[in-house]
């Protein structure tokens, strides 16, 4: 089973202060292109191809899924979608991507793994 990775598009998108907040759409978006050689490639310790969720919420969503990249949209706190990916990964590997300290242990407890920012980013 391939591993599932699961982006904090809020957290990796605001790691960076790169004027994200003027259109936080864009940025998501930009993000969302970026993942797509990791869902072919992979990260370090887990090698591709990945299944990659991309969580987006608040003025991002709406941002629309391509090739190798699913995104979803939370309708509420985008960290209770991320809890809710990571526990129904089940039997398969689960990372996420995320600095969020309450989040990491949240997903910690269905056994997922987490990897900061700079995992994701240039």
């Amino acid at each position: 089973m391939r591993t599932l990775l699961v982006v904090d598009a809020a957290n990796v998108v605001g790691s960076v202060p790169d004027g994200w907040w003027r259109d936080r759409r864009g940025a998501a978006e930009r993000l969302r292109d970026s993942l797509v050689g990791y869902a072919a490639d992979g990260i370090p310790g887990h090698p591709g191809p990945l299944d990659v969720v991309l969580v987006v919420e608040g003025a991002a969503r709406g941002v629309d899924s391509v090739p190798g990249v699913s995104v979803r949209s939370a309708p509420g706190s985008g960290d209770d979608l991320i809890v809710e990916v990571a526990a129904a990964a089940e039997d398969r590997a689960c990372v996420v991507v995320t600095a969020d300290r309450e989040l990491r242990r949240r997903v910690g407890e269905s056994g997922a793994v987490c990897v900061g920012p700079r995992t994701v980013r240039p």
